[in-house]
């Protein structure tokens, strides 16, 4: 196993609101899939759950640029979801999921955070028995 890959990112939730009063649902449909819109309006405050998602998104991106190809990454091609406990992981779909599938084994380990001023995450890209050359 080695690391592969790492990715930071800080999200001020000021930010995240001003968009959000002016283009609500055009930020929710760009960055945030069907069920990650459902659980953070399911949240008191949705912001500092959106801002977080919008981090993760960031961190993973950097965490992939990496791996060959993957430079046209979208927001909807990374996905936050949680597991029963709350522990965050990462689905990937489109061109991320092709990315890590033909250089994988690979992991992606991430870790949120947010306070009542901003969100951060950090994304590590983890080789799984050695990262394959492209085609």
């Amino acid at each position: 196993m080695s690391v592969v890959g790492v990715g930071i990112d800080l999200v001020e939730l000021a930010r995240v609101r001003r968009i959000l009063s002016r283009r609500r649902e055009q930020a929710l449909s760009r960055f945030l899939s069907d069920e990650e819109r459902a659980y953070v309006e399911s949240r008191t405050d949705p912001v500092p759950h959106i801002a977080a998602r919008i981090a993760a998104k960031e961190a993973v991106y950097k965490a992939l640029q990496s791996l060959p190809g993957c430079r046209g990454v979208g927001w909807r091609n990374i996905e936050v979801w949680r597991d029963e406990y709350g522990k965050p992981s990462i689905v990937l779909n489109g061109l991320a999921a092709e990315a890590v599938a033909a250089h994988g084994p690979l992991e992606i380990h991430l870790s949120l955070t947010h306070s009542h001023v901003s969100a951060a995450a950090v994304a590590v890209l983890e080789s799984r028995g050695g990262l394959r050359p492209p085609d």
